[in-house]
């Protein structure tokens, strides 16, 4: 059966849509239970890794490279719960983590400002001008993190299967058309896609290991062949070669390794 990824701005209803999608198909719905997993597994305090996902690392960042390898964790978490099927995932950057599994329909919940702005107000007892800022200030650290880490606006439509507006749609009519989407045969379960998830599991794992080292790098994964693209000085290039194969070594399911430093900061 297919995975569902909602992703929502602030106070937009995206929560109350996944809930009810759940419900509808029988399916787990997952959020803040991926970063517990993850919590858990890698022995790092839930709010360490929320900060990784709300704050976007920066260039200066001293915290940088430990944000990305707490990202990972998430990632890994998030995988090893949508690789069951039936879940419905409404945690931040589910559509970037699952972004080329073929059998996840990838759905994006607007709301009107205005009525955003009213749900702030009655929940906080702030004014108008306040809760609009609150809600830009959110919405712009989502943006900025989406930016940061994959270099995708989360606002853009191509990213989704489908975008969805709370207005004159109403949150029953959103979760009759997600729970129809996922019954279409191009969102269905097939080995390749199963092939694709397994290929992001273990490139999950290949971050996790490599963040330990501090280096730049990129890492892209398919049947079991892993390549890792990084940059080091031209006088450290072998040594981090080496340094990342060694890494990598104990990885199960890396079926072939090539590793690229090439000369960089």
């Amino acid at each position: 059966m297919p995975i569902v990824t909602i992703s929502r701005g602030s106070y937009s209803h995206g929560k109350e849509v996944a809930e009810r999608v759940a419900q509808r198909l029988r399916y787990e719905c997952v959020a803040r239970e991926v970063l517990l997993e993850a919590s858990h597994q890698f022995n790092v305090p839930e709010v360490q890794l929320r900060e990784a996902i709300e704050i976007a690392p920066s260039a200066f960042d001293p915290l940088a490279h430990k944000k990305r390898k707490f990202v990972a964790y998430i990632q890994a978490a998030l995988l090893r719960k949508v690789r069951r099927d039936n879940v419905v995932y409404h945690g931040f950057a589910g559509h970037f983590f699952l972004r080329r599994v073929p059998n996840v329909v990838k759905v994006r919940i607007l709301a009107d400002l205005e009525h955003r702005i009213h749900i702030v107000m009655a929940r906080d007892g702030v004014t108008w001008g306040e809760a609009a800022k609150l809600i830009e200030t959110l919405d712009e650290q989502r943006r900025q993190w989406s930016l940061s880490l994959y270099g995708m606006d989360p606002a853009d439509p191509s990213l989704y299967d489908l975008v969805l507006n709370i207005k004159q749609l109403t949150v029953e009519g959103a979760v009759e058309l997600v729970c129809k989407a996922v019954a279409l045969p191009e969102f269905q379960t097939t080995p390749e896609a199963t092939e694709v998830l397994e290929d992001l599991s273990l490139e999950a794992e290949v971050r996790i290991a490599l963040g330990e080292l501090g280096i730049d790098f990129r890492v892209h994964a398919e049947r079991g062949k892993v390549r890792v693209e990084a940059r080091a000085p031209q006088d450290k290039r072998e040594l981090v070669k080496k340094e990342i194969r060694e890494s990598l070594e104990k990885i199960v399911g890396i079926k072939e390794m090539e590793v690229e430093v090439f000369p960089g900061r």
